[in-house]
């Protein structure tokens, strides 16, 4: 769920409340478990990911997206996915200070340190979530490329 905060600049921004653990063990643990749909539509929301996007992201074709019902559980594999980018979110909203429309903006631009490559676009395979993680981290650090 998206909860909506106040920030010094009086502006409404989003901080994403899913519940999950950041924790690797129990993310294997969720993962193994299954993840509801319904989740998946509340981590898109708060950085506007179309269907398409989404079911790119979580390894399905939109079609399965669209069929399954929000309390039906994903597979291991596009469970371990909406954790992951559940956890990219959050380190992308420490990063822009709960910024989400920054957020939003960043995973659409094309980056140099990503060969030209918007983060959004790598998300497919789980390297790319790395990346995405490293360039966040080198943001946070103040490391340019």
């Amino acid at each position: 769920m998206a909860v909506i905060f106040m920030t010094k600049s009086y502006c409404m921004d989003l901080v994403l409340d899913t519940g999950f653990s950041h924790d690797g063990f129990e993310v294997i643990q969720q993962a193994r478990s299954g993840v509801e749909r319904g989740k998946a539509d509340e981590i898109a929301h708060v950085i506007a990911l179309t269907d398409k996007e989404l079911a790119r992201i979580l390894n399905l074709s939109e079609r399965t997206l669209h069929r399954l019902r929000p309390d039906a559980l994903l597979d291991n594999n596009s469970s371990e996915r909406l954790l992951l980018m559940d956890q990219l979110i959050h380190h992308g909203l420490d990063v822009f200070d709960q910024r989400g429309d920054v957020l939003r903006r960043w995973f659409r631009t094309p980056l140099s340190e990503l060969h030209g490559q918007s983060p959004l676009t790598l998300l497919d395979t789980t390297t790319g979530f790395a990346m995405v993680h490293t360039v966040l981290g080198r943001i946070e650090h103040g490391i340019y490329a």
